[in-house]
Order: C-alpha cells, then structure tokens, then sequence
C-alpha cells in the first residue's frame, strides 16, 4: 500500500484493474484505491506478470502492506517458507493459564525477478484491526481479523460474527463477505406462533365529497405504518463527508461570527477590468480572489487563526506557510476542499488562477491526494447560489472557516469625505467565520474579520491587477 497523501495512513481497495495471469507494463494502472480524502487510480512499479494479488476488493490495509506480487509469467508466486525454529517448551505456571498468542502473518517473500508492490517501508502492525472470537462452545476458539470497513458494517448491523464465513485468504472475512450474508439473511429461526388475526380498521368516507382512502390494515395495539420511500446507495464522497463533518462537530467546539462589507470598491474595480481579465485569462474575475488575498494578509496578522490545535497532547501548531483551502462544489455530488500550496506568496492574479485550476482539477477528478489535503486555513462560497448568511463546519485540523455570502446592491448610510451621513445603493455582502473556541477567543475572532473587511473596503486594488 503506497502512501498516497502526507497524512493518509490506510486505504480501502476498490478495484483491481488487473488479475492473476495479466501482463502488465510499468506505469499501467494497476489497482483503484480509496482514501478518506480521495479514490485515486495507482500505476504498477514494476512491469511484468500479476502473479498474486494478496489483498481482496473491499479490504482496507494499512501503509506498507504488501498487496500484489508482480513477476514473470509462469513463476511460482508462493511465498519461500522459513525455517521454522525448534519448539521451546515454556515453564509452566501453575495458577496462572497463558494468554493466546497473537496470529502472525506468513512472511512475502518475491522470488527471483518478482516485485512486491510496497512502496513504503511496512509500518507498525495496523491498530486498526481487531480480532474478534466466535465462541461455538466453550473449548473452541476461532480468530477473525477484520478491517475497519468489515467492522463497521458488522456493528451497523448487529451481526454475530460467529454466523459469517469467510472467503478471504486465510478464511479471513471481507466486505462482500458480510454483504452476501445481509442480502441472504441469518439461518431461519424456528416459527414463533401464529399471532392472532389482524383486525382491519376501515376508516369512513369523508363527508366533504374527496374519495375515501384505502382500508388500513394492523395489529391489534399497533399504529400503521407509511410505506417507506425510495432507498439509495451513498456515494463514497458522501459517506466521507458524513463522517468528517460527524468527527469535525464531536471535535471543536463550533462558534459563528459575522461582519457586513461594502463591496463597492471591489465591484468598481471588477467591473473596469472585467472584460480584459477574461479575455486573457480565460475566465470571469470573481470576488472570491479579492476576498482571498484579503485573508492572507490578515492571517498574517492574527497568526492563531493560521493554526492547529490537539487537546491530547496540549499543544498548538502555528503554521510557518500558509496553505488556503477552497471549498470546491461537485456539482452537488459531494464537497472537497482543494488546496493553494504557500498562498502567502502569490498575488490577486495569481490566486485566481489558482482557484480556476484546482476546482476544474477536482471536478475531473484530476486531482491527487496531496492537492486535497493539507491545507491550513479553508475558505467556503457558497454566495454564488444565493446564500444571505452561513455557518460553515470546521475543516479539522483547521481552527476556522470563512464562509462567503451573496453580494447584492442593498440600501446603506455611508459618510462622505467631508463627514456628512448620507443613504445610498451600495454592493453588500456578508462574511461568517466559524473558528474554534479551544483555540482562540471572540475578540481575535471579530479583530480578525475586522481586519479583512478593512482590506476589501480600503486597499487600493488596481495596483494589485497591475
């Protein structure tokens, strides 16, 4: 299992592009593999013969492990046995019974010529599994290692893992195991007695002339019950999202602020020089870049904003680089967050280059795990469908997100040069932060909006389209 982000550390197969007997050729697609963050297709090392494929579709393995053996056509891909040592009898305890020795793997070990795709060193035995003892009797005892997807569905289900089979290697039992097990349903039990008839409760025609429902069928004591609606599979994007918005809620402690901006100076400036920027660039000059180089600067100043934060070890990170997160919209598929790597350093132009590349680059799927992870501070926009006011999640580690609103003309009192109060049509729009209150208080939090709603209403910004 190659590591395939800086923070990923397992990943779930979904797919063998190739099976035992394929010849395949370095750099081919090999096998589709599914991160928390990202599906992601990885190209074989090495070329040759899939001689073995040693970790099943559905199966989730940590980083290092080896899963396919690679080599030439019509090899022995099994494993070379070791020497195995000679037994040593333990003394014998006599009020205490030893514990049951852990299952050890059988050793891969590629033949002349084979390649054994692991990328990385083999890490740590993998926390992440456990063993699970099915207990026909009491003088029996049978170990089941099971990866965290297996897990998940056995207790989702409440399944007794004493009824499943496994097909796995080494009878080890896998996804599809525990699905065929669900769509058959557990051994018949032995029929309960019949219950007593239904009663059948006709309820009357109404009085009003509309056409009386069908009869309603129940059990005595019983309420009926409307038939359910159509039921669908969760992509694999929504099942990831659900789950880090679920860890994000349980992690930090979520507060909402908001500040009003007046955009006019921006919209002056995007309106002059609209149609230049995308004659040459290609595309339309949002508010989003104005808004992000407006962030930078004020991350900067307020550096806690800028930082991680992890209660366990009592300590916070406050990052030397400045990674900015742009929520990216998948066509209402889902929901990534794509990352501008060192944003620090690149000017209004050049961020707006930036947010046009990685949200094509995700909506693609071209984009790789790195490019979706990592960031440090995450903008979200959802303004452009309309939104008055957000409270976006907290994109953990992160300690905050900035949540920009719709734009509109709105009346509002300005105070002209000479200090005279007077109403007028100006382009309004809002700001939300959501930030996390173990890192920081309210007032860094309102200072912070503060300092960016100054830069919108008061930076000169054509110099910074120069």
């Amino acid at each position: 299992m190659p590591q395939l982000g800086e923070t990923v550390t397992e990943g779930t197969i979904l797919r063998w592009a190739k099976q035992v007997g394929d010849a395949i050729a370095e750099d081919e697609v090999l096998v589709e593999i599914s991160t928390d963050k990202v599906d992601t297709e990885v190209p074989s090392p090495a070329s040759g013969t899939v001689l073995e494929i040693l970790v099943n579709e559905g199966d989730t393995v940590s980083v290092g492990t080896p899963m396919v053996v690679i080599g030439e056509a019509g090899e022995s891909a099994t494993p070379t046995a070791a020497a195995e040592p000679s037994p040593v009898e333990a003394p014998a305890v006599e009020s205490q019974a030893a514990p049951p020795a852990e299952p050890v793997p059988a050793p891969v070990t590629a033949g002349p010529g084979q390649a054994v795709v692991a990328p990385e060193p083999a890490g740590e035995k993998d926390e992440a599994v456990e063993t699970f003892f099915a207990e026909p009797d009491e003088t029996e005892k049978k170990p089941h290692l099971l990866s965290p997807v297996v897990r998940k569905l056995i207790r989702e289900n409440e399944i007794d893992v004493s009824q499943l089979s496994g097909t796995g290697e080494g009878g080890r039992i896998t996804r599809k195991d525990v699905e065929a097990f669900l769509e058959s349903g557990p051994p018949a039990a032995v029929p309960a007695p019949a219950p007593p008839p239904a009663a059948v409760v006709t309820e009357p025609a109404p009085v009003t002339g509309e056409p009386a429902t069908a009869p309603v069928t129940t059990e005595p004591g019983t309420t009926p019950v409307a038939p359910v609606g159509e039921e669908v599979d969760l992509s694999r994007v929504r099942v990831r999202t659900a789950e880090n918005m679920i860890k994000a809620k349980a992690t930090a402690a979520h507060v909402w602020t908001s500040v009003e901006v007046d955009y006019e100076p921006v919209e002056r400036v995007r309106q002059a020089h609209k149609e230049e920027f995308k004659a040459a660039e290609g595309f339309s000059l949002t508010y989003l870049p104005f808004i992000s180089r407006a962030v930078i600067d004020a991350l900067r100043e307020y550096p806690v904003v800028n930082s991680s934060f992890n209660l366990e070890e009592k300590k916070a990170t406050f990052h030397k680089k400045l990674d900015l997160g742009i929520a990216v919209d998948l066509d209402q598929g889902g929901l990534v967050v794509a990352r501008i790597r060192n944003a620090d350093g690149l000017r209004l132009v050049g961020i707006a280059r930036q947010i046009r590349e990685l949200a094509e680059g995700a909506r693609s799927g071209a984009l790789g795990v790195d490019d979706l992870t990592g960031s440090t501070f995450t903008i979200t926009n959802p303004g452009p469908f309309g939104s008055f006011m957000s409270a976006p999640i907290i994109n953990v580690p992160n300690v905050a997100i900035l949540s920009t609103d719709t734009v509109t003309k709105r009346a509002t009192v300005i105070t002209t040069p000479d200090g005279q109060d007077m109403i007028a049509i100006r382009h309004i729009g809002y700001l939300g932060l959501t930030w996390d209150h173990r890192a920081f208080d309210g007032s860094t939090a309102v200072l912070f909006l503060q300092r960016i709603k100054h830069n919108l209403e008061t930076w000169d910004w054509e110099q910074e389209l120069a």
